[in-house]
């Protein structure tokens, strides 16, 4: 497809999701800022391209904000204070960054001459749903801070859309797969940790039911938003996921595709502990499909492969006891505020 823009602005892009979607907009030929506040640093983004400036900022300071994206056409919003963290961390901390500081951020870009703003919510804004099949306009029953945060900030952005300032939201699945700056506190990444180096998979819960989407899905989908005309996106709503299993079915699959990568293993245990986390729905992402043509294409065995290849390849050392992998002991060792 033909680009519609010429120079993105990325905040967070330095996070899990970021670091392998930078790289991707690189190759398409776009220019990129990232714009981060660098819990995690950046040595892993390819700074010795020509096409990549990056701004080590924080979205909250809007005089940063104003001068970094002077000159940008498109904006993805992906920085947040992520992982259901609120009750771990600070309160005020994910107050200020995933709902205060999303509406001045909104009209920073405006101001800036913007002409797209594509918002990163997330499916767990549902929260608990016994439908079968959750679509966008499902009532939003968030949990924890972090998903009723997600689900206010969406009408926000819409307040000041225009015929030159087009906005999309989209809520993806939990994302699992490899990256750069990779995660390891997501259900499929956990579990696939614990297989690989535990040899034994532990289960929170089990009967909870996850949406699940490869990260390069993720950063498919975010491309094709850029890309989109913008009568076909302007102030919807899409969910981004695709397999739909229970914490339980996922284990299974990440134990059948362990034992094929590491046959020497001979069996894996799968041990269940009770959770605390009740997150449990069935999100429908027939929308996207039928609206934009976008169907994922990569399966949570895709991603528990990649992730045993980057562990063979000794390219995620001490996964359990290094921070940079979970963003909750990250911030809570950097005393972030």
């Amino acid at each position: 497809m033909t680009r519609l823009f010429e120079r993105v602005f990325v905040t967070g892009g330095a996070g899990y999701c970021g670091s392998r979607l930078v790289p991707q907009l690189l190759r398409s030929g776009y220019k990129v800022t990232v714009y981060d506040v660098m819990y995690f640093g950046c040595e892993f983004l390819p700074k010795d391209d020509p096409n990549l400036t990056v701004v080590q900022g924080d979205i909250r300071d809007r005089a940063k904000l104003a001068a970094a994206v002077a000159g940008h056409d498109a904006f993805l919003s992906l920085a947040c204070i992520s992982n259901d963290a609120s009750f771990e961390l600070d309160e005020r901390l994910s107050t200020s960054v995933n709902l205060e500081a999303f509406e001045p951020m909104v009209l920073t870009a405006k101001n800036a001459g913007v002409k797209r703003f594509i918002y990163a919510s997330s499916s767990s804004v549902y929260g608990v749903s016994d439908q079968p099949e959750v679509t966008e306009d499902h009532p939003l029953v968030p949990l924890t801070l972090y998903n009723k945060y997600k689900g206010m900030c969406e009408p926000l952005l819409n307040r000041h859309l225009d015929d030159g300032f087009t906005g999309v939201t989209f809520r993806p699945a939990t994302v699992c797969g490899y990256a750069p700056r990779q995660r390891l506190d997501l259900s499929v990444n956990i579990l696939t940790n614990h297989a690989v180096n535990k040899n034994r998979i532990t289960v929170f819960g089990g009967s909870q039911l996850r949406p699940n989407l490869h990260i390069q899905d993720y950063v498919d989908a975010v491309e094709m938003f850029l890309e989109a005309p913008a009568e076909k996106i302007q102030g919807e709503i899409f969910n981004v996921g695709y397999q739909n299993l229970s914490l339980m079915q996922i284990a299974e699959l990440v134990r059948k595709v362990v034992l094929e990568e590491y046959p020497e293993r001979g069996d894996l245990e799968i041990v269940t502990t009770p959770s605390d986390d009740l997150r449990s729905y069935h999100i429908n992402s027939g929308k996207i499909a039928r609206a934009l043509g976008f169907q994922p294409r990569r399966t949570i065995e895709d991603a528990v492969r990649e992730l045993c290849v980057a562990f063979r390849e000794n390219r995620l050392p001490n996964s359990f006891d290094d921070d940079s992998y979970f963003n909750v002991k990250r911030l809570q060792r950097l005393k972030a505020a």
